[in-house]
């Protein structure tokens, strides 16, 4: 099986000992490539330069909304620089978080609008972090308009789903699905069209059940495709090749130089 995690965070510290252990693990398993979204312009060149001249990993630039009080207006136009030199196939991790109560709503939108129109202007995806604001994200989404992306660690309903869809935004599944509790997204997943489905890893965070507690690795996601392909009642590999023709569909990775892409 040859597969594609779409979020990972192999620039984060929990990697530091080990981070070409954790990517050849990853590749034994049949990840064949990766997408590091940033979170803050202060891991913008650590990020790049992981990912500068691999043909296996590949950089995101953007502005985390949990990450707030280290973002500045100045910021946004780093984005822009940063995609324009190192290039990039998507912008994110960027979007709302309505869950921690301390959080700026009015920043926050302020700096989501903003990223958007970035991801217009550069004609790139989005990786999008929706955490108790899915329908704020899908208006503003349908605000500015032209948009693509992914939905990471979907946790809506089927409805926000199917609105998502119809504005050209994947689901990204990982860890989540593997925990038996997860009952609405298991029947959303089992269901949706195969086109809007990636996998992901969320790596160092969101371990599957069968790790929890752990930190969490790219090489996981061969589990959540296995715990997919038993909610649909298909084979893993199927799931494989659908979600990798997705990634390199919607991040447009064979332009971007991977390898292997089919």
């Amino acid at each position: 099986m040859r597969l594609i995690d779409s979020h990972c965070h192999l620039d984060a510290p929990e990697f530091d000992r080990d981070r070409d252990a954790v990517s050849a693990r990853a590749f034994e398993a049949g990840v064949i490539a990766q997408v590091l979204p940033a979170v803050a312009a202060s891991t913008f060149p650590q990020l790049a330069a992981l990912c500068r001249g691999r043909r296996d990993r590949y950089a995101a630039y953007g502005l985390h909304p949990v990450y707030l009080e280290q973002h500045r207006d100045a910021d946004l136009q780093r984005i822009g620089e940063f995609i324009e030199r190192e290039g990039a196939v998507a912008v994110g991790e960027c979007g709302l978080d309505f869950f921690v109560a301390d959080l700026d709503r009015e920043r926050q939108c302020q700096l989501f609008d903003a990223q958007l129109r970035i991801a217009r202007e550069f004609d790139l995806p989005l990786i999008l972090h929706a955490r108790r604001a899915v329908d704020e994200v899908i208006s503003r989404l349908r605000r500015v308009g032209g948009l693509r992306g992914v939905v990471h660690s979907f946790s809506g309903s089927l409805e926000q789903a199917r609105q998502l869809w119809s504005l050209g935004f994947h689901l990204g599944i990982g860890g989540p699905i593997t925990y038996e509790r997860a009952q609405r997204l298991r029947r959303i997943v089992a269901a949706m069209p195969m086109a809007w489905l990636l996998l992901e890893s969320d790596a160092p965070d969101q371990p599957n059940a069968s790790a929890r507690g752990a930190r969490n690795e790219p090489a996981s996601i061969v589990e959540v495709a296995s715990v997919i392909a038993g909610l649909r009642g298909v084979d893993a590999a199927s799931i494989a090749a659908a979600t990798t023709e997705n990634a390199i569909r919607l991040f447009r990775l064979d332009q971007a130089g991977l390898a292997t892409a089919a």
